[in-house]
């Protein structure tokens, strides 16, 4: 993965939990919503990454 688009994901994923944080305050619903997202765009920077080293031959060992 580009060091760019894994800065994209970390920087994201830092953002919506910024959010959840400060949503725990004003809503319950707010909150498990934003952790959920941010749990899925960790989970697909996973995916991401997985998908382009199976496409480029370099599987981890």
């Amino acid at each position: 993965m580009s060091k760019i688009l894994s800065a994209w994901f970390a920087f994201s994923s830092i953002i919506l939990l910024l959010f959840c944080a400060v949503a725990i305050s004003y809503s319950a619903w707010l909150a498990i919503l934003l952790g959920v997202l941010a749990i899925g765009n960790i989970g697909w920077g996973f995916v991401i990454k997985a998908k382009q080293q199976r496409r480029s031959g370099n599987h981890p060992a």
